[in-house]
């Protein structure tokens, strides 16, 4: 698979700059707004937005379910801040009755690095990711409180109060689910984008090679 198809569900927030980033990335992006289009896709990337309002969107178009399944049935997945939200099994401090597609075995805390007026930017070491410091930045954005045995951490910031906090993590059935508190959408490095495609490129080389017969 020389370029993946990559949906963007885009029914709210930072849609037009994942969809810059996956094409620079090497991937074909496609709007995803629809069950059919869930369907059609080989990977899915959920957006920085607001979490719940996302998950409600979902629901009103009939794409929260099939995107469960197909997360579930090891479609891979990328989400960013929201995304990660949207992706983790468990949340705190959630709204009440707060939904997320889930995969990856993670407890996410929910504005964990406080408002809108406390977001920063940091240089963080991303596992993975070949090359210098990667530059993040966080808008109102979670962290993972906690990892299950499911999922292993990739980043963590460095210094202040939230040191050591888990910022990066990657999970899933087959291990093609990525997740960051932070945007690379928003800085130009393409690096974490192109650590996605290439999963998706993995898990689809592993789903052609099949079962082993024994």
């Amino acid at each position: 698979m020389t370029q993946p198809e990559i949906g963007v569900l885009a029914l709210q927030g930072d849609v037009r700059e994942h969809v810059h980033a996956l094409e620079a990335a090497g991937a074909r992006p496609v709007l995803v707004r629809r069950p059919s289009e869930v369907e059609a896709v080989d990977a899915i990337v959920l957006p920085g937005g607001e979490s719940t309002t996302i998950v409600r969107l979902a629901r009103t178009f009939d794409v929260l379910e099939p995107l469960r399944a197909r997360i579930a049935g090891g479609m891979p997945a990328y989400g960013s801040c929201a995304g990660m939200i949207l992706l983790a099994d468990r949340i705190l401090d959630g709204v009440e009755g707060q939904e997320t597609v889930g995969g990856l075995d993670v407890t996410v805390r929910r504005n964990a690095f406080g408002r809108q007026v406390d977001s920063f930017e940091a240089d963080v070491d991303f596992t993975g990711v070949e090359g210098p410091d990667v530059h993040a930045v966080f808008i109102r954005a979670p962290w993972v409180e906690e990892t299950g045995p499911g999922a292993q951490p990739l980043a963590r910031v460095r210094g202040g109060e939230a040191d050591g906090r888990i910022v990066a993590v990657r999970g899933g059935p087959t291990g093609a689910l990525l997740a960051t508190s932070f945007h690379p959408e928003l800085t130009g490095d393409l690096r974490v984008h192109a650590l996605f495609v290439d999963l998706v490129r993995d898990s689809a080389s592993d789903r052609a090679e099949g079962p082993v017969n024994r």
